[in-house]
């Protein structure tokens, strides 16, 4: 599935749109530059889920948790050196929980992710405007 969004809250929007085809225990894995969008999109993610909280990047939290009707598991995995340092603070209890894991800066922990993660790819083609390539998990 390829998007391309015009405004951040495009971006957003096509992340409320991804989340009514998501199901407990799904992996995200987001791969983008810096200030590419990544945050945007899973706002839009966990909009889409019925979680109202302000939805902003756990960059020195490593995770942070959002309830809803399904979970969100937001990751930010930019200060971490390799996977072992996921599994240390419990990946795989996060994986069983059944809610959505979604991981940015998947680069750095790539051999952690699941088979079956959906793969979401964001480039920047503009100041504001963004392409957006998901892919995976048996349904994209």
């Amino acid at each position: 599935m390829v998007i391309e969004t015009a405004c951040e809250e495009e971006t957003a929007d096509a992340g409320a749109e991804l989340a009514q085809a998501l199901r407990p225990g799904d992996v995200l894995a987001f791969h983008g530059d810096l200030g590419a969008g990544k945050t945007a999109f899973i706002r839009g993610v966990a909009r889409g889920l019925g979680i109202e909280a302000r939805v902003s990047s756990p960059t020195f939290t490593i995770v942070n948790e959002y309830p809803g009707r399904v979970p969100l598991f937001h990751f930010d995995m930019y200060r971490l050196a390799s996977s072992e340092e996921l599994f240390e603070i419990g990946w795989e209890d996060y994986l069983e929980r059944g809610g959505v894991c979604c991981v940015e800066w998947t680069e750095n922990v790539e051999d952690a992710m699941p088979e079956d993660a959906v793969h979401v790819r964001i480039e920047k083609t503009g100041e504001r405007t963004r392409k957006i390539v998901v892919t995976g998990g048996g349904r994209f």
